[in-house]
């Protein structure tokens, strides 16, 4: 018997999710995959190419530079992430991307992140 999506944890549907976007979307050298990740602790933004299978660019509240910055992760602490991956894109010169949510709603965090890369230069 297989189980429905009720009896699955609450990961197992978000990992359900992300696996039906990935099958939709991939990131190219030119326009990477703008990937978010969020533990209970840190949150992670990072831009890959799938054809090669490289992280061009990354950025988490473990940075140097956000730990002084950020004591919870907090919305706060998403937007901070989302505005120095964008700064590093554009210092590697990518200016669009495909935003993969992987499997979270679109709000809190992932949005936060999200509206502060574009607010960063980041066209998705």
């Amino acid at each position: 018997m297989r189980p429905t999506m009720a009896k699955l944890s609450r990961n197992e549907q978000r990992k359900k999710r992300h696996a039906r976007i990935r099958r939709k979307i991939s990131g190219t050298p030119e326009r990477p995959r703008l990937c978010v990740y969020k533990s209970l602790r840190h949150i992670y933004a990072q831009l890959v190419d799938d054809t090669r299978g490289h992280t061009l660019v990354a950025a988490s509240t473990l940075e140097p530079e956000l730990r002084e910055k950020v004591k919870s992760p907090d919305v706060e602490a998403a937007r901070l992430v989302g505005r120095l991956l964008a700064q590093r894109a554009r210092e590697r010169g990518i200016r669009e991307v495909v935003f993969d949510r992987s499997g979270y709603p679109y709000h809190g965090k992932v949005r936060a992140l999200a509206e502060a890369a574009r607010e960063g230069g980041l066209v998705f």
